[in-house]
């Protein structure tokens, strides 16, 4: 009995294993076509021919269309994170851990992590007047960066590395600004000069905001 049962949970565990595979790999692909055809581009079939696999298969993974979307909203964040996020996170509190978070957003973005440049931009344009749990997923990703980058820059203040003055909101929607015109931009156009120019700019509002301007470079490179 012992014996079978071992049996049993190895084959169990085995189909989990390749269906979390399996999940892992569509999401991988669902991505980036998102990123470039709008999250309403994701089908169950689309993607199961793309890959080569059964579509039966596919929608026993996730239910349903929406559930698909929801799912590649949040493997877009995971990968936001790992690529933007995770690389500043030693960083001490400090205008510099801020600035590093925006040059990595800009080299996300101007990489092409995502094929259609950022994710998030994207997306919101697609949603942002389609109520729904879609709507909102996106909706949170894009509050909590903006958030995230607020109290980055009121860790600044509580180390001495930025002015007690600032408008913190009005300068972390201008960041925010800066990155998504040089994204729209590139996406839009194909040219990349709007990274250069936003950088640029992100750098001297930051600079502004220090109350030791060395503690940042001086240009853009």
């Amino acid at each position: 009995m012992a014996t079978t049962a071992r049996t049993g949970a190895a084959r169990t565990d085995g189909r989990v294993a390749r269906g979390d595979e399996t999940r892992r790999l569509v999401l991988e692909h669902a991505v980036g076509v998102a990123s470039v055809e709008g999250l309403d581009g994701l089908t169950v079939g689309r993607l199961a021919g793309d890959l080569g696999l059964s579509k039966s298969g596919v929608f026993a993974l996730f239910g349903s269309k929406e559930d698909l979307q929801l799912a590649t909203v949040r493997a877009a964040i995971r990968i936001f994170l790992e690529n933007v996020v995770h690389p500043a996170h030693e960083l001490p509190h400090g205008m510099d851990r801020l600035w590093r978070l925006c040059a990595g957003w800009l080299a996300y973005s101007q990489g092409r992590v995502f094929p259609g440049g950022c994710f998030f931009y994207a997306a919101a344009a697609e949603y942002d007047s389609r109520p729904g749990r879609v709507h909102d997923t996106v909706a949170a990703a894009r509050r909590n960066w903006s958030s995230f980058l607020e109290q980055t820059l009121r860790e600044a203040q509580q180390a001495g590395q930025a002015r007690q003055d600032l408008d913190l909101p009005q300068l972390v929607f201008e960041m925010c600004a800066l990155m998504e015109m040089a994204n729209g931009d590139s996406v839009l156009h194909g040219d990349d000069a709007g990274y250069a120019m936003a950088g640029a700019g992100i750098l001297r509002r930051l600079r502004e905001a220090a109350t030791d301007p060395s503690l940042l470079p001086e240009h853009y490179a």
